[in-house]
């Protein structure tokens, strides 16, 4: 089987979104004159929307078929026997310039009999936020599905719910079933699932600019939504230097942190999987023998399984999350 010998960067997808706005931008460096642009789909094997290799021997070339040809050597073996030619995950990058719908997502279980498709659990990373910035994520006490009905259909659909005001370096796990949404100002990074299903519960009240409103899903929503509380939403996690930090492990995911202020001999030798870093901070150079590739902020790099070993060389210092399958 034939081995990839290069770091993959792809051309970002960028979405407009009614709650969209410039921070994709003006700040991460995308391309595009809109200014309601809400979503940079990194890496994705959804639908259509199919991810292609931006330079290098492999230019032009989509994510779909190079998992096609190079198989384990792309993905890992494990990996590969468990999702097949499909890619697993869907990386993003996120600008909330207003709230996003109240929402919630189905699981496996649900999202197979429902659309034949994975759920979809997920990750946040908090890039930046504004002053007021906040995620709504869970409940704030115990409820059920009644209980919340009737406060939804009052017109009373915060009250139960679990506000957070965020920062630079939070990190929010949203499992499928967990109540959340984005809140106006917050920009940040994205890792789940590869599915792009959503059932939108409420969307306050906002038209477009053809004076629709957007198609809710209330009864898909409250009969997919896990009711329980948390004592805390967010995950606690202490930031080191030079060596990777997990913030979230499950079964879809492992994600670290990968703060580097000197040069970093990366090693996955024990790791079955390829590794994706998103770069949210500063900017590295990623070598291995002779070959280089520049990563800043706001930008992501996909490395095959078959590359094990590799030197990650700050600019400085860089900042960056490290994601991969257990």
């Amino acid at each position: 089987m034939k081995k990839i010998n290069q770091f993959l960067k792809f051309n970002p997808i960028l979405k407009e979104k009614i709650w969209g706005g410039k921070k994709l931008i003006q700040q991460l460096g995308k391309k595009s004159d809109r200014d309601d642009i809400g979503e940079s789909w990194e890496i994705s094997d959804v639908g259509e929307d199919i991810s292609i290799v931006e330079k290098g021997d492999l230019k032009g070339k989509t994510l779909r078929s190079l998992v096609s040809e190079y198989k384990h050597n792309l993905v890992g073996n494990k990996v590969y026997d468990r999702f097949g030619d499909k890619f697993p995950l869907l990386i993003k990058f996120i600008d909330a310039k207003e709230n996003l719908s109240l929402q919630v997502h189905p699981d496996d279980i649900l999202a197979k009999k429902r659309h034949n498709s994975l759920g979809k659990t997920e990750m946040w990373y908090v890039l930046n936020s504004d002053e007021k910035g906040n995620i709504i994520i869970g409940f704030s006490e115990q409820t059920n599905k009644q209980t919340f009905s009737e406060y939804f259909k009052k017109g009373e659909v915060l009250k139960q719910l679990n506000i957070d005001n965020v920062s630079k370096g939070d990190v929010y796990m949203v499992p499928a079933g967990r109540i959340h949404a984005i809140g106006a100002g917050v920009l940040l990074a994205e890792v789940q699932e590869t599915s792009d299903i959503t059932y939108r519960l409420f969307d306050w009240n906002r038209k477009d600019k053809n004076g629709k409103s957007r198609e809710l899903h209330v009864d898909l929503a409250l009969n997919s939504i896990d009711y329980s509380v948390k004592p805390t939403y967010k995950e606690d996690y202490a930031r080191k230097k030079d060596v990777p930090t997990n913030i979230v492990n499950c079964k879809y995911f492992t994600t670290n942190s990968l703060h580097l202020i000197h040069n970093y001999k990366a090693n996955h030798t024990k790791k079955d999987s390829f590794i994706i870093y998103m770069c949210v901070g500063g900017q590295a150079d990623f070598c291995i023998e002779d070959n280089k590739e520049s990563l800043k902020i706001g930008q992501t790099l996909l490395v095959p399984a078959s590359l094990k070993e590799f030197e990650i060389q700050p600019n400085k210092e860089v900042e960056l999350l490290e994601v991969y399958i257990e």
